[in-house]
């Protein structure tokens, strides 16, 4: 199964106690996903998923909410994946009026679609904010939008939470609700659907909490927690590397200053000081500067031992820039 399902199957065992608060998840669920099916003077109410647990749940809101039960079909898509669709419907008129005058919703004749002469359907308006009012109802809200329309990549991958929406005023009033959780959702064009998505894992987290997800929620806070001590072990280590690397260049540049000077003028000129770190950095050109003053009689701190090589590197260069203006001259 995917991360994705996995918080699905968490979500659809989540039944609130409170009324108010199924009618706000099925107001959701319905909004997204629901149809008003027309076929001569009948109308049906109908639900449809790929996902079984989804599909459950569908089944046991509505039973536990208005004790109806929906006779529930299931037919195998022609689609390469040859994946299952489970259909609810509700055939009695008077139950679907009372359905949606529970959970405040209007059927959206903008998007009515005709299906034969005598059949036509109609999807569901937006939800009524007068179902949304409560912290808790937003909370459920949002739980049966990401589980009628709602996917998650799978976090070891990626941190991408999305709920796709045929229409721009319910994304807009979704963004705005998960908003309210001080969490910063957004709306991306996908076709002719509207992407209610959060990317950022930490917003991800808080976002399964706000929909009471709590497995989901510390299985992700581990992959983040492993990605964490993955990304500090891999500075350290880059940051030791280039450490490294900065003292081999130094020790080189070092050395080649005091082989210079003692192939030109010898060491023995030097004073003592200078004389006697440069014989050691020949000697252990792989030490560090701590290492280097240990050694001298007395020891002296790093901070004494770069500034005698610092004057090493001064005379080098002296010498150099002398040795330029003879051949200049010549």
């Amino acid at each position: 199964m995917s991360f994705s399902s996995d918080v699905k199957e968490e979500l659809s065992l989540q039944l609130s106690s409170a009324r108010h608060c199924k009618l706000a998840e099925l107001s959701a669920i319905l909004s997204y996903e629901g149809q008003i099916i027309h076929s001569g003077e009948k109308i049906f109410l109908k639900l449809q998923t790929e996902n079984l647990v989804v599909a459950r749940k569908y089944f046991t809101l509505i039973r536990k909410t208005f004790n109806i039960n929906s006779d529930v079909s299931v037919k195998t898509n022609s689609s390469l994946n040859k994946s299952s669709v489970y259909t609810l419907i509700i055939r009695s008129a008077s139950e679907v009026t009372r359905i949606l005058q529970a959970t405040k919703l209007p059927i959206g004749p903008e998007d009515s679609q005709r299906v034969s002469p005598v059949v036509h359907s109609e999807r569901i308006g937006l939800a009524s904010q007068l179902i949304i009012q409560n912290a808790c109802c937003k909370r459920s809200f949002i739980r049966g939008a990401f589980l009628s329309s709602g996917s998650m990549s799978d976090p070891k991958k990626a941190y991408h939470l999305e709920i796709v929406i045929a229409s721009l005023e319910k994304a807009e009033q979704l963004r705005d609700m998960i908003q309210t959780f001080t969490i910063d959702a957004k709306i991306v064009i996908r076709k002719k659907n509207y992407v209610v998505y959060i990317k950022e894992g930490s917003q991800i987290v808080d976002l399964l909490n706000v929909m009471e997800a709590h497995n989901a929620l510390m299985d992700l806070e581990n992959v983040r927690i492993l990605k964490e001590m993955r990304n500090s072990i891999n500075r350290q280590v880059n940051c030791e590397a280039a450490n490294i690397n900065k003292t081999v260049t130094a020790s080189s540049n070092q050395m080649d200053d005091i082989l210079y000077i003692r192939d030109t003028i010898g060491l023995g000129d030097l004073a003592d000081g200078l004389e006697d770190i440069a014989r050691l950095r020949i000697e252990y050109p792989e030490a560090s500067l701590k290492e280097l003053g240990a050694m001298l009689l007395p020891p002296i701190g790093k901070s004494g031992v770069n500034h005698r090589l610092r004057k090493l590197s001064m005379i080098a260069d002296q010498l150099r820039e002398h040795k330029e203006e003879k051949s200049h001259d010549n």
